[in-house]
């Protein structure tokens, strides 16, 4: 008893020291910028493309809100992108959007007829 008597003492020393006002817990990061600096592209072209390169490109051209699916219909997971090739991608190439629209990259293996 004497033993969890001191624990609780320690934990009142330590605690009284921290102060709740001066702590600061910094905000979780957002992966939508302000709206104030959004800024719109070109949605560039990469149909025919291997998966894993046309990511690069939308990810180059400023585009990271990118989901992927299997265009067979199959529901398969493309888990080694390299192996994937982008048959359809909305929005389709030439649009102009914001650089935090959603796109969609439909994708078929690359040994799929």
């Amino acid at each position: 008893m004497r033993a969890f008597a001191a624990v609780v003492a320690l934990l009142a020393i330590a605690l009284t020291g921290c102060d709740p006002k001066t702590t600061h817990i910094p905000d979780p990061p957002t992966l939508v910028p302000p709206s104030a600096s959004v800024k719109s592209a070109t949605v560039p072209n990469v149909v025919g493309m291997d998966h894993q390169d046309a990511q690069n490109k939308m990810q180059s051209a400023g585009f990271y809100f990118l989901t992927e699916e299997d265009a067979t219909g199959q529901g398969r997971q493309l888990i080694v992108d390299h192996n994937w090739v982008v048959v359809e991608q909305v929005p389709p190439a030439g649009t102009v959007a914001p650089q935090t629209e959603k796109i969609l990259l439909r994708s078929k293996k690359k040994t799929d007829k």
